[in-house]
């Protein structure tokens, strides 16, 4: 039977569709998650056959199994295809029976899978990155414990190298019994962490081939061999994207500007709309729209707009009508005539 199948995956389950490209009908089965189990459902499928599945947490080992199974795993993109669905109602079974109807008209939005092998290197990258945030974080628990005691480290440019090590002890000897038990604590996990960093630093050069790519990265200013490694392996193969701009959109350098209509009211910010004392700008048509209020050169140019909308007659600030209050004189009258 030819047809589309989609899958709406949870933790234990995974709710498929299977819908007949001929005739409309649908089917639709509970599958246990067990080892096997979505293959074993896929069996009677064509090679080939496309199974369209939202990028949910546990995809990796789904996409596996559909790919065992001689078919074309679909990873959706879960916010695009739920807005594209238009449904407010948010169910299995109209999940599974929206991405096959997305997939009839030919208007799936799909994501790319990264291979096996490049999902499993990524562990190693995304890990260093996780128990460097965490080294941060005990640095900063310990300088602060120190700080509370009015006690610091100075003539070091690293506080915890090897030179600094006794003199860092020496300040923990004069904190109170209780804090300096749990700050030699915090400091002998620092050394653990930084032991795995290591570990897994000379992993990734072991591992890590240095490509093309890695090597223009590390072109960059504050570019070396680890950061151009992570870049590398969550950006992937950069000639999926069909120009410059899809790749820097993907990899959030591509600034998103609302695009308001040309009229007077144009809000600066979605975010102060409804707010007492909003900001409203008018588009005179002489400022590029996308540079009226929104960031830019790093700071927000809301102050200046206001500056310049209380100078220039030619640039007033309208009043948001729903928080506005009226003038005095017309609503003492009302007052009155009440």
């Amino acid at each position: 039977m030819k047809g589309y199948i989609a899958f709406d995956s949870h933790k234990h389950y995974t709710l498929a569709e299977c819908e007949d490209a001929a005739t409309g009908q649908a089917f639709r089965t509970r599958i246990e998650h067990e080892p096997g189990a979505i293959r074993a459902y896929l069996e009677g499928c064509d090679s080939g056959q496309a199974v369209a599945l939202e990028a949910t947490g546990n995809w990796y080992w789904i996409v596996d199994e559909i790919e065992k199974a001689q078919c074309g795993p679909l990873l959706v993109h879960p916010r695009k295809a739920k807005l594209m669905m238009g449904m407010i109602n948010k169910t299995d079974k109209l999940d599974v029976h929206g991405l096959n109807r997305l997939q009839r008209n030919g208007t799936l939005p799909t994501v790319w899978i990264p291979p096996a092998p490049l999902r499993d290197l990524r562990e190693l990258t995304r890990t260093r990155m996780f128990l460097a945030r965490h080294r941060t974080r005990l640095k900063n628990r310990i300088h602060a414990t120190l700080a509370k005691y009015g006690l610091s480290l100075t003539g070091y440019s690293d506080s915890y190298c090897k030179g600094a090590r006794q003199s860092l002890k020496e300040l923990i000897a004069q904190l109170p019994p209780q804090t300096q038990y749990v700050t030699r604590m915090l400091l002998e996990q620092l050394d653990f962490i930084e032991r795995q960093v290591q570990d897994q630093e000379e992993r990734l050069e072991a591992l890590i081939t240095v490509t093309q790519e890695m090597q223009l990265l590390q072109s960059l200013p504050g570019v070396g061999m680890i950061l151009s490694a992570v870049i590398a392996l969550e950006v992937g193969d950069v000639t999926r994207f069909g120009n410059a701009e899809g790749l820097a959109s993907y990899a959030g350098t591509v600034p998103r500007v609302p695009r308001f209509p040309d009229r007077i009211g144009t809000p600066i910010c979605r975010s102060h709309r409804g707010r007492k004392g909003s900001l409203w700008a008018v588009a005179t048509g002489r400022q590029p729209l996308p540079e009226v209020g929104f960031r830019g050169g790093g700071q927000f140019r809301g102050a200046e707009l206001l500056a310049s909308a209380r100078t220039s007659p030619e640039s007033p600030l309208l009043e948001d009508s729903r928080t506005s209050r009226p003038p005095e004189g017309n609503r003492r009258s009302r007052q009155a005539s009440g």
